[in-house]
């Protein structure tokens, strides 16, 4: 039987709600910059990466360990 490791996957959730407002935040400032298409490039890596690590925050306190 394997035990789930809850906090892993709420903090999972978490960055991934704090991802898509850090995106959604940028879009609204992105047309006062100089460059809104890099910083957008830059914005979206950013959240991507945040959001790619949340889900295998997610599936790894899914999977959980063994006991």
């Amino acid at each position: 039987m394997r035990q789930r490791n809850w906090r892993v996957v709420i903090v999972g959730i978490v960055l991934i709600v704090l991802a898509v407002l850090f995106y959604l935040f940028m879009l609204s400032t992105a047309p006062k910059s100089n460059d809104p298409v890099a910083l957008m490039r830059t914005v979206g890596t950013v959240s991507g990466a945040i959001g790619g690590l949340a889900v295998v925050m997610i599936l790894v306190g899914l999977i959980g360990k063994k006991t």
